[in-house]
């Protein structure tokens, strides 16, 4: 009986220790890249009067404001500059484009480890956003936020294995000069970070010295073009149908350094989009595709995400509402306008209204996250830690999102049929002469890692554990990993030499 328990004892440590170990990427439950496009909330008619419809607006509608250089570039592309100054796009001009589009763009990561394949349905997720306050869950308060909050939101996504990128998701609001502050928010995510990361520019003329930082941390402007680990995220209109002017100086710029580009099109429903979720999406894809057509004539074939982020709008406030439903169906329905373009695409997902991470929080983060990876959409921005509708950023959220976001993937995973998952043979075993259970059986307990998730700070305790515990806390919880992940130095550090180099260079706010 002693060597009964002994031997049972020694199996459960040695089934412990394994799940101690990190799988192999590919026996992982869920992992980057996982293929969506199962949910389809559009019918394969109401994607042709989308596309139909976006392309009328193109064509008779049109885009005002478009900077002299960026006039030059789309006329000599083909598209036509009214008296009225907009500029209309004939439907063979936005087929032109969409032929020269690059639909085979890897996101690249500074370490080469976490690289993002954007092909197909390939799904990630990842911050963004710009966020102007941190929420303090200690005292349930907003302060500003500065170039050490966002620092280290950038080494906490280091260590999170359902963050898939970094994109800057909070202002540096302790610098007061524009350029600097550009420059150190590349900085402070670069080195907190080797997975991709996305970033913005104010200016155009702020993009020639962030290059020349971003050669010397690649080690050579080759070596940058060879991978370029920086994106620019840049919101080159400003809906309803007129370019930005600045912003579109700066996509220019960014495509002649070789920096890959998120087209941004970010109307309100109701506000600066129809307020339908059909009009709010036609308008977004005629914005962006007016976008195409004007990267593609400044670089055929340049890495660009076709970025599409209508918001809905509580139209009894004029407040956003990024946790709806209605956010929801907007951001699942313009990813499968994506794939209807065969287009790398990006959408806004897993926002809360809330301000704080509660209950209320987790419903919105997950409403939307889940459609959007369901629906297939290659880069989902904002997938965690954003609240009060992206006026707040918080930690501790960001570390549960990725609790969330591992069950969204595990909903985009699906479920595999095959001889071996439809699992006879078990029910054979189990039920004729067995132990009419399938509990510690060898086919649970191979699959106990590879086909379940199991949450990180999310506790599935009994009630009576759960008092034993002394009543674990979840926020408290995210605090203490918290504390843990930047109680640690930065894995994404540059070598001090490089660091060195820079500082002398540059006037970097981020403390050593």
């Amino acid at each position: 009986m002693n060597v009964q328990a002994s031997s049972r004892s020694g199996g459960r440590a040695a089934r412990r220790a394994a799940r101690s170990t990190a799988l192999p990427e590919n026996l992982r439950p869920v992992r980057a890249g996982l293929s969506g496009g199962q949910f389809k909330p559009l019918s394969e008619a109401d994607v042709l009067k989308i596309h139909d419809a976006a392309l009328d607006a193109l064509e008779t509608i049109g885009l005002a404001d478009a900077p002299v250089s960026g006039i030059a570039y789309m006329t000599g592309a083909g598209a036509l500059l009214g008296d009225d100054g907009r500029i209309r796009f004939p439907r063979a001009v936005v087929q032109d484009a969409l032929d020269k589009a690059n639909r085979s763009i890897t996101l690249m990561s500074r370490d080469g480890l976490h690289d993002l394949d954007l092909s197909g349905n390939r799904v990630h997720y990842g911050t963004a956003g710009a966020a102007v306050h941190l929420v303090d869950v200690d005292g349930r308060h907003y302060r500003d936020c500065g170039v050490q909050d966002l620092h280290d939101a950038a080494r906490i996504v280091d260590t999170l294995d359902n963050l898939h990128f970094c994109q800057r998701p909070m202002v540096c609001r302790d610098i007061a000069d524009n350029m600097e502050m550009d420059i150190n928010s590349i900085f402070a995510c670069v080195t907190g970070t080797t997975k991709h990361v996305g970033t913005s520019f104010s200016d155009p003329g702020f993009v020639e010295p962030a290059m020349e930082m971003l050669h010397m941390i690649a080690g050579g402007e080759d070596a940058w073009r060879e991978r370029p680990f920086v994106s620019n995220s840049n919101c080159f209109v400003v809906p309803p149908m007129k370019f930005a002017t600045e912003s579109c100086l700066v996509m220019e710029e960014c495509i002649k350094h070789g920096m890959p580009v998120l087209l941004l099109s970010a109307g309100m429903a109701g506000a600066t989009a129809p307020s339908t979720i059909a009009g709010a999406i036609v308008q977004a894809v005629a914005e962006c595709l007016a976008g195409l057509v004007y990267a593609t004539a400044v670089k055929p074939g340049h890495p660009v995400i076709f970025g599409t982020w209508p918001f809905g709008l509580d139209l009894r406030t004029g407040a956003m509402t990024g946790g709806s439903g209605e956010q929801a169906l907007l951001t699942a329905g313009c990813a499968q306008m994506h794939a209807f373009y065969d287009l790398p695409g990006g959408v806004a997902a897993g926002i809360a209204d809330s301000k704080v991470p509660d209950m209320q929080a987790g419903w919105e983060q997950m409403c939307s996250n889940v459609m959007a990876g369901l629906a297939g959409c290659n880069m989902i921005y904002e997938a965690a830690g954003m609240h009060a509708s992206l006026l707040g950023f918080c930690h501790e959220s960001l570390i549960l999102g990725d609790d969330i976001i591992g069950q969204a993937l595990r909903c985009v995973r699906g479920i595999e049929v095959n001889d071996d998952t439809l699992a006879l043979d078990q029910m054979a075993q189990v039920c004729m002469g067995g132990p009419s259970h399938y509990l510690g059986t060898a086919a649970t307990l191979g699959r106990m890692q590879s086909d379940h998730l199991y949450p990180t700070c999310g506790n599935r305790m009994s009630p009576k554990e759960w008092v034993e515990m002394e009543k674990p806390d979840l926020v408290a919880n995210a605090t203490a990993r918290k504390c843990a992940i930047l109680g640690r130095p930065s894995a994404a550090a540059l070598d001090p030499a490089r660091d060195a180099e820079i500082r002398a260079r540059f006037n970097i706010h981020l403390p050593h």
